[in-house]
């Protein structure tokens, strides 16, 4: 197993918003994380990066507890993250934001530019001067670059106009075919993320109230809206 998450119980401060939360996914799969706003999703990635108070629990990488490595140290066990807020460095170009985040292994510039045309366009652009879609792309390769095995996708389609979504829909799915990417989507477009995924969680209240595959969701997604409406 790739990524194991056994009763973990997390937050911020003295505040916990995860409670014995369990999950696990293995190389090449995809997991939806479902739920409405404010019930834990984005506190599920930042507590696999490491910006989150651990109260309890264990999280394991490939069989071993990294619960204790720090956040910047996460990166180079093979964990990548393409925050909800973006966080490109707006006063470096298009390119020097992908070069930055450099590290060996198949994932490079080239595939960064094939992956987004748009990019190699806007290569020498600085971050403040790109599009929204523009900086979603820019953020997502940034990831890649890092070469992980697993992306942590916070809600990548977020304020972004139908055919952007698409482009990033076809780039996640190439992700996988090709690189053998697995990922962690967070997305309140719960249909983009179900399509996209094989396994999915609904959270309410820091608690999974519903597990199953990806497809079973999509079938019965009258059943699916009213989970995530909890």
């Amino acid at each position: 197993m790739l990524l194991e998450i056994e009763g973990l119980t997390a937050g911020y401060g003295d505040a916990v918003i995860l409670e014995d939360l369990s999950v696990s996914i293995d190389e090449g799969k995809g997991l939806a994380v479902l739920g409405r706003n404010g019930v834990g999703k984005t506190t599920l990635i930042r507590a696999i990066m490491g910006h989150t108070r651990q109260f309890a629990g264990r999280m394991k990488w490939k069989g071993e507890d990294f619960s204790s490595v720090p956040a910047p140290d996460r990166v180079a066990l093979g964990i990548g993250w393409v925050p909800q807020e973006r966080d490109i460095f707006r006063s470096l170009t298009v390119e020097e934001n992908l070069l930055v985040a450099q590290r060996p292994g198949r994932f490079n510039l080239d595939s960064a530019y094939e992956l987004f045309p748009r990019l190699k366009e806007r290569r020498r652009n600085l971050g403040d001067r790109l599009s929204g879609g523009e900086q979603q792309m820019l953020a997502i390769g940034r990831a890649l670059m890092t070469n992980p095995v697993l992306v942590l996708f916070d809600e990548p389609f977020e304020g972004l106009a139908p055919v952007i979504v698409e482009q990033l829909e076809h780039a996640i799915k190439k992700l996988r075919s090709e690189f053998g990417f697995a990922f962690i989507i967070v997305e309140q477009h719960a249909q983009d993320a179900l399509a996209l995924s094989d396994h999915a969680i609904v959270l309410d209240r820091g608690k999974i109230v519903h597990s199953g595959t990806a497809s079973e969701l999509l079938a019965d997604f009258d059943k699916t809206k009213s989970l995530i409406a909890v």
